[in-house]
């Protein structure tokens, strides 16, 4: 969105900055997310008020009389939202004469401050239909984006002077599935990895039953990021039965053991719901066993959320928020504990990292950035040192809270676009 309208010839400003137009990508995934969205719908109003204020995204689509209640000046749902910077110009809410376009490409959507890491969605919708997910109801069908245009905007961010671009999506692992290719995801990696010159390409959440089992392959490629993201939900079978998950525990370790096998340093994350209805403290111990016993690099845990019009929101056996709570809490120890041994596997390793934002510590500059197996490393240079964007060798030292501190191994005068991936990270 952000690059559409940079294109049409208008500002983007950064956070503080005083703005004609604000856009809210709003969230309904869980009942925390839809406060959280109409809580940041009244800071924008209350921040500018004499700004339009838009309001898109999934609460949008779910409850667009309740956002246009909060002041909203346009609502824009789902099935319009690619489409949102052409209806916000034509809605007559900007009182400016219309910009000189631009030749110029737009900014890149990074994630950070820097155009160092973007984010680019190649795919909408799911055609799953897990008993707890709002989503199905909130996105539609799977959609996926044509692969030229997304050869393009990986060739328009490099420009930019993107090093990494991470292929996201509602349902990534569909891509394609909606126009009777059902290797797409794999077809377009490869694509990618063949028509540009992209360093780094990382891939984000990925349903393990999408994966075909020659899917690995492109993980050979070092430019791929061994990075993986298989959502569980649980360890339990019964508890994922009820949630219409399309997959057991026995069959997903045996899924991660593979990728495990065929991918140096994988890192394996995942999601991990808590107090499901029905879920007793058997079913939960069960699932807090099988979490520990695979070993992931990271855990988003979170506790469930009844959503409306889900089947879930239905079922019998409701957790009180009491147990959920504390269930949350013993995942939430068991992943910090699951993320610092494996971070200590690394210590002493040479990893390669791509570095991102920094902060001014006396005299001196603290740089944070990531490796391929997304590990979080922190280093330092004097007040002169400049690590931004550049991919560099890093020494892993120690395990500190958030992250893990590094030496540069590389000498700092060699120009940042001579460097490429030159393997595996670790190797």
């Amino acid at each position: 969105m952000a690059r559409a309208l940079a294109a049409a010839g208008h500002e983007i400003v950064p956070g503080g900055v005083p703005a004609d137009l604000c856009v809210l990508n709003t969230c309904a995934v869980t009942a925390e997310a839809a406060r959280t969205s109409r809580h940041l719908i009244r800071q924008l109003r209350r921040h500018n008020p004499g700004a339009a204020v838009v309001a898109t995204g999934c609460l949008a689509e779910l409850e667009p009389e309740s956002l246009s209640a909060l002041g909203i000046d346009l609502v824009i749902g789902n099935d319009a939202k690619d489409r949102l910077p052409e209806l916000v110009l034509s809605s007559g809410l900007l009182d400016l004469p219309p910009p000189p376009r631009r030749s110029a490409r737009p900014p890149a959507a990074s994630a950070t401050g820097r155009r160092t890491r973007a984010f680019l969605k190649i795919q909408d919708g799911c055609d799953n239909a897990c008993t707890f997910c709002v989503v199905t109801i909130a996105r539609g069908r799977g959609r996926s984006t044509e692969p030229d245009r997304v050869v393009e905007e990986v060739r328009g961010l490099r420009g930019l002077g993107v090093r990494e671009v991470v292929l996201s999506g509602v349902h990534l692992g569909s891509y394609g599935h909606d126009i009777g290719d059902r290797r797409g995801l794999g077809g377009l990696v490869r694509r990618i990895l063949a028509e540009t010159d992209l360093p780094r390409l990382r891939l984000s959440s990925l349903e393990p039953w999408d994966l075909e089992p020659d899917f690995f392959e492109v993980f050979e490629n070092p430019r791929v990021m061994p990075d993986l993201h298989l959502p569980l939900q649980s360890g339990c079978d019964a508890t994922l039965r009820r949630m219409a998950r399309r997959t057991g525990v026995d069959e997903y370790s045996r899924l991660v053991e593979a990728a495990r096998l065929a991918i140096p340093d994988l890192s394996v994350s995942t999601d991990v719901m808590v107090g499901f209805p029905g879920e007793t403290e058997q079913e939960f111990n069960q699932s807090e066993a099988a979490v520990e016993a695979i070993g992931f690099s990271r855990l988003h845990v979170f506790r469930y959320s009844p959503r409306p019009g889900t089947p879930a929101s239905a079922l019998p056996g409701r957790v009180h928020g009491t147990v959920s709570r504390e269930r949350s809490r013993r995942l939430h120890a068991l992943g910090d504990r699951l993320a610092r041994g494996f971070q200590r596997r690394f210590l002493g390793r040479r990893l390669e990292v791509l570095w991102e934002d920094d902060e001014a510590i006396g005299d001196r500059r603290r740089w944070s950035g990531l490796t391929g197996n997304a590990i979080r490393v922190l280093t330092e240079t004097d007040a002169t040192g400049d690590l931004a964007n550049r991919i560099t060798g890093v020494v892993l030292e120690s395990c500190v809270p958030g992250g893990v501190i590094g030496s540069v191994a590389d000498p700092l005068d060699r120009p940042a676009e001579d460097h490429r991936p030159v393997g595996r990270a670790g190797s």
